[in-house]
């Protein structure tokens, strides 16, 4: 985060009128629990709400959209699958994950795409936004250019925060070209990390103890090069796409991985069958990831936050980050 260490006194004062967002705010409104109910793609993310929580739908559509400058201006309920397509249309995309959600939810939720090695992470992409406070108000944190902004970082702290600090209504997001060639290629037996030292910039290296993806992405001769170094590692085929993932995503240290095995649970990590994102951190398994406890110094920072954007708890009651 940009700025103070220390938790901020209250929530920024920059202020948005905009009709859309104005009716936004007006719906949530200043009293009782309320969340927003995108996609439901991961709904059960950080816990059940409490019950008799209030759902209301954030303003949908895209805003405006300059591939020159690579940035679009989208509402929080616009689904993901939407704003792909408007970007495809100029060979763009952007790093939000394709899973059927909404943009809202997948910033809420802080997910990233498989191809987080080549699209960067969804906290990066989030240039600014607005969102309506737990007081009602319209507000306004980060801006279109990262060098025009200045203290704390707020389109950061939202990003995976679940609606707990603030309900998304809009967003500008960073885009990025699609690139020229992509491919997958996967193999039998191949290492994944000796994979992962071998190559410049894969966009993902999956692996599930016994078979290893990759996805080249790039110019062809690029592409053609990392082939060529992927057939002295293993005997790699090209394939139509990556694995099926199991349903349950884990975030781990990605020199963790290592511990895996797909016949046991090693140190804390989940048992076959699982797909491991090399280089990353994330797994995907069968079981859900146990919840832990965060050190009490980030909880703490956790508390503070939480009492100054939302003294009262109404902004999604029960969800709780990190679970």
């Amino acid at each position: 985060m940009a700025g103070s260490t220390s938790a901020p006194a209250g929530p920024p004062a920059l202020e948005t009128h905009d009709p859309v967002l104005a009716a936004f705010a007006a719906e949530v409104g200043t009293d009782g629990p309320v969340t927003v109910a995108g996609g439901r793609t991961r709904w059960e993310r950080g816990g059940p709400l409490d019950p008799g929580t209030r759902e209301v739908a954030a303003p949908a559509g895209i805003v405006a959209y300059t591939p020159a400058e690579m940035t679009v201006v989208v509402r929080a309920g616009t689904t993901v699958a939407e704003l792909h397509h408007e970007l495809g249309a100029r060979g763009q995309r952007s790093a939000l994950p394709e899973r059927g959600g909404t943009v809202g939810g997948a910033v809420a939720v802080g997910e990233n795409h498989l191809d987080r090695r080549a699209r960067g992470t969804v906290a990066v992409s989030v240039l600014q936004v607005r969102y309506v406070s737990a007081e009602g108000r319209l507000i306004t944190g980060g801006g279109p250019t990262v060098k025009n902004v200045t203290g704390f970082d707020i389109p950061r702290l939202m990003t995976g925060s679940l609606g707990t600090l603030g309900l998304l209504a809009e967003l500008i997001l960073r885009t990025n070209p699609i690139p020229a060639v992509s491919r997958w290629l996967a193999a039998d037996g191949a290492d994944p990390f000796a994979v992962d030292a071998a190559l410049l910039r894969p966009s993902a290296i999956l692996w599930d103890g016994a078979r290893t993806w990759v996805h080249l992405e790039g110019h062809g001769p690029d592409v053609a090069a990392d082939s060529a170094t992927l057939a002295g590692l293993g005997d790699f085929a090209e394939v139509e796409g990556p694995p099926a993932l199991p349903p349950q995503r884990w975030s781990v240290e990605p020199g963790r991985l290592r511990s895996l095995a797909p016949d046991r649970s090693a140190d804390g990590l989940p048992a076959a069958p699982f797909v491991a994102s090399v280089g990353v951190g994330t797994i995907w398994a069968g079981e859900a990831q146990p919840a832990a406890e965060p050190p009490a110094a980030i909880a703490a920072i956790a508390r503070r936050l939480k009492d100054n954007f939302d003294p009262t708890g109404r902004l999604n009651p029960g969800r709780r980050v990190g679970w």
